[in-house]
């Protein structure tokens, strides 16, 4: 990764341009052409640097509610309790941790009622009752963004 794919990430990160030609926009504030930039930005994601692009919403002034969760699913239900959660649409993403509270999600829904009813549901189906709901009390900004 030279210079010239830094400052790309870094654009691409903090000030992805809102234009009709975005990666023309980027390019001209690199010093290359716009060509120069998709190629680069597809070789980068295909290293796996670059994993996605796209917009990050801010759910509550979208007046979502979302939560954090983890389960403590035996290992023998694991398989079932994923596929189970990755079917609705309500959850963001999910991730296994080596910890007793093995798998984490994250769930987003119109009413606070709404993911009271996902939980209940899921519970149902897939017999896994310890099940933590950790709704934020406090939101902090957090920038993922990484400055190359």
């Amino acid at each position: 990764m030279d210079d010239i794919d830094k400052k790309i990430l870094n654009l691409l990160q903090k000030e992805f341009p809102l234009v009709e030609e975005p990666y023309l926009a980027v390019a001209g504030k690199c010093g290359i052409s716009e060509d120069e930039v998709i190629s680069r930005v597809q070789k980068l994601k295909k290293e796996g640097v670059i994993r996605r692009i796209g917009a990050v919403f801010d759910g509550n002034k979208l007046g979502r509610v979302s939560t954090l969760c983890a389960a403590r699913v035996p290992e023998e239900k694991l398989d079932e309790f994923v596929k189970v959660v990755n079917a609705n649409p309500c959850v963001t993403h999910n991730y296994r941790r080596n910890h007793e509270y093995n798998v984490w999600f994250t769930c987003s829904a119109e009413t606070d009622n709404g993911i009271d009813e996902f939980l209940s549901l899921l519970k149902t189906q897939t017999d896994v009752d310890e099940i933590l709901d950790m709704r934020a009390v406090r939101t902090f900004k957090i920038n993922a963004s990484f400055s190359l």
